[in-house]
Order: C-alpha cells, then structure tokens, then sequence
C-alpha cells in the first residue's frame, strides 16, 4: 500500500549557508524550536529543524564565499513564518533580543508590511531577516 507523500509544491527544505555556525543555531535554533519544529540532524558543520514535511538547515558550508549574509543583494531576503496570534508575535519580538535577535523598523512596528499585516521582522547577528506573521489578525478591529 502506497502512503500518499507531501502535496506536491510544499517546501521540502530551505539550507541556509552562514558564517558562523555557534550563532547560528543559537539565533534560528531557538526561533524554530520555538515555533514547534523539532531538532532533525546534526553534524559537524550544521544543523536542522524539521516541521512536518519542511526543514530548515544551517550550515557552516567549507565552499562559503563571504563572510556576511546580505538580504538585499539577489538570492534569500528573508523567510517568513505564521504565528498563532499579536500577542505571540510580541513575545517572540521581545524573547528574541536574548537569542541573537533584534526588531527591525521599530518606527513602523507592528505594521511595517501595511495596515492589514500584523508581523514583526527580525534580524540576527549575521543579517538573517525573519518576519513573524500573526496569522489570527482582524485588520477591521
């Protein structure tokens, strides 16, 4: 009997090349383990978290080119995630300074994405940029 696999188009893995691997995990291992994804591989010169049929990897790759992540040259602006609520989005806003994390546009938080878009983006130390999404959001309250 065959078991169905994903839905064909889902996210299968994202692998993110970074500079410094301690940093890393410190910055997306906490964020992710706090979002529900489980701890999924490790070896010497990365890690992963997996969610379901989705993983995200980081790893300290021996063919990196730079030393520093740079959203706005091509390639990776940022990942984006849902989150249960407003509430939720601030509290990992605020949790996260303790993790490597800082929020962007504090001027225009919660609402830099527009009025209707409830999301607080993030920044670590090595300029990887996060947006956290309030998927339980009535832009009409």
């Amino acid at each position: 009997m065959n078991t169905p696999g994903p839905t064909s188009g889902l996210l299968h893995h994202v692998e993110l090349w970074v500079p410094d691997l301690d940093r890393a995990v410190r910055s997306f291992g906490w964020l992710l383990e706090t979002l529900g994804y489980e701890r999924f591989q490790d070896w010497e010169a990365g890690r992963s978290w997996k969610l379901g049929p989705t993983y995200v990897v980081v790893e300290r790759s021996p063919a990196l080119t730079g030393d520093r992540h740079d959203r706005r040259a091509p390639g990776l602006n940022h990942l984006a995630f849902h989150v249960g609520d407003p509430a939720e989005v601030e509290r990992l806003a605020a949790d996260g300074t303790a993790h490597g994390w800082r929020l962007m546009f504090p001027d225009r938080h919660p609402f830099a994405g527009g009025d209707a878009h409830y999301a607080a983006y993030l920044e670590n130390e090595d300029a990887f940029e996060v947006e956290l999404v309030a998927a339980n959001f009535d832009a009409g309250r």
